[in-house]
């Protein structure tokens, strides 16, 4: 078991890194309490996952001494020193328990260490990596057969087995002692039988005798301080083989090779729950919208049914919630969807040039006018016209929209020959228009011109499980655009892609992705990668908030279908109507 000591005492103090998250400060509380000057209440943290035992204080502003370097981060490896304010602690993979056998760290023992450590960590392959830690140990103990044994649910398996001579063995586990395993799966210890069939824990076992075993060496992984599985080398060939064996180099393997199979199984689940995303996204496929939430479904639904209609269509949400997407979606459903598919973003455009951008104008119209040309009504001719932001158009140009708009023709700027066209008008905001009209900012007769039906689209923060399908539809799709290969997301990326409220929508978690996908350097996107440190996360709520804020919103969501009766609604909700009035006060 992997422990971090603080040096300086004469009796050092060693902490058992066997919790998934270990934390470190001056305050009493932590699970490592530093009590020196420099140390902040809750300065750091030790976290256990695929990658291996990984440092990262709990703040921008803090840092943490590795082996001389400055650090907020760091992926910690065997003997690494750490210096945190004026505390100096050392990070082994190594119990303490066990004895330590004086060696040179130049002998040929570690340097044949470095070259397996340097050969396991190339490749995530779990068939690869499995195979090449059993090679290793064989070199390591030069013993006959080797099997690893993976422990899931109670229930053991053989995913590799072979012979020193590197071949593999067919039907593994009919060569394995199932009262060994049992037993090293107890203990949880590692294990040397110099002669099993003199051990009295397994006197009489059948398995042993029936296999006329001679010496056994068991070592256990561990990930997340549960057991991964074994590593089970014998030898018939004589008694007591493994006597000489170095159980301490073995010990530091075996932590190091738990850590790297770990990682290669956590990358293959990642990898294969990224494809049953794959098959899902397919299914929660609206055209180039992707969606599962009941939100997003109930929309598709209002698409489908108001693209055949030949009416307008006002389409609300905040910035980068996809409206055009929505747009272009009930063009495409629509009679005109051979037609052309015409955008323009009415508040990027200087007011004294939208009208021309609109309506088109005459030559010499104005200065620079030097040739006659075609408005955006007249290239959505026979298809759809998408005004975008249309919230902010100026206010003399709203008059001349909704004329166009009841009579469907146009007058180029400089002319006065009205010209019939044939176009749908569909329009999207970020503003609220109602509140607008209300202020004088917009025009009443044009808001119901445009608004005959509306349709509003979600943040991306209440859409639950969509951000996570989003997210792996943006890492398919921008990867190839990249030029890099496509990562699955870490399994703490995805509760932090969950919890983060993302202001900018699918226009941020776009841009988020981009930059993951070219700076990260490990086998899957991590918190870190996307910017989602736990500093930059909402505070995770209580339960007693949580429940607070649900029947808040189902409170407010029975008094909308009552039409505002309070009475009604304490009725329906078979609470004292009191109940209701104390909820929205808290409105």
């Amino acid at each position: 078991m992997a422990v971090l000591r603080v040096l300086g005492a004469s009796d050092p103090d060693f902490y058992p890194l066997s919790e998934r998250v270990v934390t470190l400060g001056s305050a009493p509380a932590n699970d490592v309490s530093l009590n020196t000057s420099g140390v902040a209440d809750h300065h750091a943290t030790i976290q256990l996952d695929g990658a291996g035992f990984v440092l990262r204080t709990t703040s921008r502003k803090l840092s943490v001494m590795v082996n001389g370097k400055k650090r907020r981060e760091h992926t910690l490896c065997h003997g690494d020193k750490l210096t945190i304010g004026e505390a100096q602690l050392e990070f082994s993979l190594l119990d303490p328990g066990q004895p330590a056998t004086k060696r040179s760290t130049d002998g040929p023992e570690l340097e044949h260490l470095r070259a397996l450590a340097t050969r396991l960590t190339g490749t995530y392959d779990v068939e690869q990596v499995l195979e090449d830690v059993l090679d290793a140990v064989l070199e390591l103990s030069d013993g006959q057969k080797g099997f690893v044994i993976l422990v899931r649910e109670g229930r053991w398996s053989v995913p590799v087995a072979r012979s020193v001579d590197a071949r593999a063995m067919e039907d593994a586990h009919l060569h394995l002692s199932d009262s060994i395993i049992a037993h090293a799966i107890a203990s949880r210890q590692p294990l040397i039988i110099a002669d099993v069939r003199e051990e009295e824990a397994f006197e009489g076992a059948q398995s042993v005798v029936d296999l006329e075993l001679s010496s056994v060496l068991c070592l256990p992984l561990f990930a997340h301080g549960e057991l991964l599985g074994l590593i089970y080398v014998g030898d018939d060939r004589i008694t007591g083989y493994f006597a000489g064996v170095d159980l301490e180099l073995l010990q530091v393997f075996a932590s190091m090779a738990s850590l790297i199979v770990a990682n290669a199984l956590h990358v293959n689940a990642l990898e294969h729950d990224r494809d049953a995303l794959r098959g899902r996204l397919q299914s929660q496929r609206f055209g180039e919208v992707i969606g599962a939430s009941k939100a997003m479904q109930t929309i598709f639904q209002a698409v489908k049914r108001v693209a055949p209609a030949s009416v307008s269509v006002l389409i609300t949400g905040e910035t980068g919630t996809g409206k055009e997407l929505i747009a272009h979606e009930i063009h495409r459903r629509s009679p005109r969807a051979d037609g052309p598919f015409i955008t323009i973003n009415c508040g990027a455009i200087p007011e004294h040039l939208l009208e021309s951008e609109l309506f088109g104008h005459e030559r010499g119209a104005f200065t620079g006018a030097t040739s006659r040309r075609d408005g955006k009504f007249h290239a959505a001719h026979r298809g759809t016209l998408f005004l975008d932001e249309i919230g902010e158009m100026p206010g003399a140009l709203q008059v001349k929209l909704l004329r166009v708009l009841q009579e469907h023709c146009v007058t180029r700027v400089g002319s006065n020959t009205p010209e019939a066209l044939d176009f749908r008008v569909l329009a999207a905001t970020h503003v609220d228009l109602t509140e607008a009209v209300a202020s004088k900012r917009f025009r009443e007769d044009l808001y119901y011109r445009l608004n005959v039906v509306q349709l509003h689209l979600p943040p991306l923060r209440k859409r639950g499980e969509d951000v996570v399908l989003l997210a792996n539809f943006l890492i398919e799709r921008l990867a190839p655009e990249l030029g890099v290969a496509p990562r699955p997301l870490h399994t703490r990326a995805r509760e932090a892609i969950c919890r983060y409220d993302w202001p900018g929508n699918v226009r941020q978690l776009e841009n988020r992705i981009k930059r993951a996908l070219i700076l990260a350097t490990g086998p899957a996107l991590t918190p870190t990668d996307l910017e989602l440190e736990e500093s930059a996360l909402p505070p995770r709520q209580s339960l007693a908030e949580a429940k607070e804020r649900f029947a808040l919103t189902y409170i407010l969501e029975t008094l909308e279908r009552n039409g505002g009766n309070r009475s009604q609604t304490a009725r329906d909700l078979d609470v004292d109507p009191r109940t209701i009035f104390r909820y929205l006060e808290k409105v």
